[in-house]
């Protein structure tokens, strides 16, 4: 078992936004990704909010995993996003990204390029939130992102109130346990496989994210698979337009005690045949947060099963805060 760790001791191309499915080939389970409509989550019709609450409820608890429409996020938002980004990776301009390659462990603005057997990507991750961070150049690529973000914000405190009220609390259950009106946001926007050959077919290895959920949109389907509570791997494949995918994150199941559970995921590149661009947004506590089991979840059936943290302190067991690598492991404990 890893060691414990405790809050003490540890040239310019025009730009195509491409709904159409990649040419992906690889071993898979066919499998439908649960639906979430978000705008039913907060139904003025108490009938539908129960049902779409209730739902919410039996994906969160069985799946960890879904599709999120009718968040109010519009196409425009995401064509600028998309373009903006596909600006930003211009083959052509690699080198003027270097100036964000790592430097220190306080960088809110980091670029790498990988490629390897094992990871195969270029990415820029910045600080969205509580105060975001961006590349001033290309032109309008802050503004789109900043936009972005801020809708992405709205859709992140709704989640929390409805996720709180499928563990039959009030709907500011979730807010106050991660403080997440100061909660610390870090996006990851991936282009696989990178603008240099790749040597591989994984763009990203199996892993969980740490916070509350992982936020993912992307301009072609494929490439990202999770493993289903069967130990299968899934395709997030055939997503509907304009979806946004949500990932349970370590943090809400080391709240709820195992509850809710996050899930491994993966990011496959075939080989260089299809370009994808995704925005990974994870949303996590606010840093000084401490994070453990809540009493709620817990009786003498169901024991602390995680050590407790402070977001900062699991963020920085296994690297700094934009790494943004999961502790869980170290986090969990051994329940006899």
């Amino acid at each position: 078992m890893a060691a414990l760790i405790s809050d003490v001791s540890i040239n310019q191309k025009p730009y195509c936004y491409n709904t159409t499915k990649a040419a992906y080939n690889y071993d898979h389970e066919q499998y439908d990704v649960p639906t979430i409509d978000y705008f039913m989550l907060f139904s003025n019709d108490p009938n539908q909010r129960s049902k779409a609450l209730n739902y919410l409820r039996h994906v969160c608890q069985d799946y960890g995993f879904f599709y999120l429409v009718n968040h109010g996020i519009t196409d425009n938002v995401f064509e600028s996003v998309f373009k903006g980004i596909s600006d930003f990776f211009d083959p052509i301009e690699v080198e003027d990204r270097r100036q964000y390659e790592k430097k220190n462990p306080t960088d809110r603005i980091r670029w790498g390029l990988r490629s390897s057997p094992g990871e195969n990507r270029e990415y820029l991750k910045v600080v969205a939130h509580p105060r975001f961070h961006c590349p001033p150049k290309p032109a309008d690529f802050s503004e789109a992102m900043e936009e972005y973000f801020k809708r992405l914000r709205e859709v992140v405190r709704g989640l929390g109130k409805a996720v709180s009220k499928t563990l039959g609390f009030e709907e500011c259950y979730i807010e106050k346990a991660f403080n997440l009106e100061s909660g610390f946001d870090v996006s990851a926007m991936n282009l696989y496989p990178p603008n240099f050959q790749s040597k591989g077919a994984v763009g990203v290895p199996d892993h969980t994210d740490p916070g509350f959920f992982v936020s993912l949109v992307q301009d072609v389907n494929g490439g990202l698979q999770i493993l289903s509570n069967a130990g299968n791997w899934i395709d997030v494949y055939d997503m509907p337009p304009n979806a946004i995918f949500i990932n349970l994150g370590d943090h809400l199941e080391i709240l709820t005690n195992g509850k809710y559970k996050s899930h491994v995921h993966r990011v496959v590149v075939d080989n260089n045949k299809v370009k994808r661009i995704s925005v990974a947004t994870l949303h996590g506590p606010s840093l000084d947060t401490f994070v453990k089991p809540a009493p709620e979840f817990v009786d003498d059936s169901h024991p602390p099963a995680y050590r407790g943290a402070t977001y900062k302190r699991s963020l920085e067991a296994n690297g700094d805060e934009i790494d943004v690598q999961s502790s869980i492991d170290q986090l969990r404990l051994q329940v006899i």
